[in-house]
């Protein structure tokens, strides 16, 4: 056992946030709508991974020149559409289209294309020849409602500010900013509305936090490298276990959970024996919900034997709290079963 479980009992004791964490079905989270079928944000991706019981549909949330929220997970446009066609001349020096340097008039002219990772993808993919367009945010939002409506569901939004510094650069304001009054107009900013924000960038949910008073759950992303929020204690831990405990002190002021990637949550093994990294345990010690990503059927971690495998270490073993995957009816299938 780590270093960072034994600590997560003490934290449990001694660590008091303003969220409570309470047990309940763990929630299926359409990454970038049903991605796995159909290529990622299209309509088609959403209507899909909402028919497939998805209880979250995700949106990736970057802004046009005229300041239109696109749902998109690039803030390029070159391999997502057919821009070098269409606007051959309005790459920057590096060779790259943005959509920053684009009006949503002109953005909606373009066909989304899959991704080179699809391309040679097996054949139960949906056709990429189909015209697809871009939705903005408030199409999305429009869509799922509407969908709720027609089928007596309740679908909740799942958002990220992608690059919100890099927004800033470009734009001179903050994306937190243009986005509280969209959700204000559709009623999705009181903390029931089921809306998740989330960001890699801490600033830009502490922002939203403490100067924009967003009582909407917030989560904090997670890559590879530690957050750097807080300073280690001293204590016989690891040096990084004692900057993610730091961390996640800090994460809680602020967030109501963490977005880990999957890998993040298993030790290096030697064996064949699959070994909690503890990051789970001391998140929910922190009461932090848990919401990793990325479950894909055709990409495994090293780690998992099958998909089913997967689903059980997250759901028997791991107990999180819901995760992202670019499939949502086995995962729906995988939550389902175990209620």
């Amino acid at each position: 056992m780590t270093a960072i479980r034994l600590l997560s009992v003490v934290l449990w004791i001694n660590t008091l946030t303003q969220f409570s964490y309470s047990q309940h079905v763990p929630i299926v989270i359409a990454h970038r709508g049903a991605s796995g079928y159909l290529a990622e944000h299209t309509e088609g991706a959403k209507v899909l991974a909402i028919a497939q019981g998805a209880d979250f549909v995700e949106q990736d949330l970057v802004l046009t020149r005229d300041r239109v929220f696109v749902v998109s997970h690039d803030t390029q446009l070159d391999h997502i559409s057919n821009v070098a066609t269409r606007f051959p001349d309005r790459h920057r020096e590096d060779g790259h289209y943005y959509f920053a340097d684009f009006d949503w008039p002109e953005i909606r002219t373009l066909s989304i294309v899959e991704r080179s990772l699809f391309q040679q993808a097996e054949s139960t993919r949906f056709p990429s020849r189909i015209d697809q367009r871009f939705l903005r945010l408030e199409d999305e939002i429009q869509l799922v409602h509407g969908l709720n409506q027609t089928l007596n569901k309740q679908v909740g939004f799942y958002m990220e500010l992608k690059s919100p510094a890099w927004h800033k650069q470009e734009f001179g304001v903050r994306m937190s900013d243009l986005l509280l009054p969209i959700l204000s107009e559709y009623g999705l900013t009181g903390p029931n509305n089921r809306c998740f924000i989330q960001c890699f960038e801490p600033a830009e949910l502490q922002y939203l936090k403490f100067d924009l008073g967003c009582k909407l759950p917030l989560i904090q992303l997670m890559g590879n490298q530690p957050l750097g929020l807080g300073k280690p204690a001293g204590s016989d831990a690891a040096i990084g276990d004692r900057q993610l405990i730091a961390d996640l002190l800090e994460v809680g002021k602020y967030a109501h959970g963490i977005g880990p990637s999957l890998n993040s949550l298993v030790a290096p093994s030697e064996s064949n024996a699959i070994e909690s990294s503890g990051l789970v345990e001391t998140a929910r010690s922190m009461k932090l919900q848990v919401h990793p990503y990325t479950v894909r059927v055709d990409s495994l971690p090293t780690w998992a034997r099958s998909v089913d495998h997967l689903h059980s270490i997250l759901l028997d073993e791991l107990k999180v709290d819901g995760f992202f995957t670019d499939f949502p009816d086995t995962g729906r299938q995988a939550v389902d079963k175990r209620k």
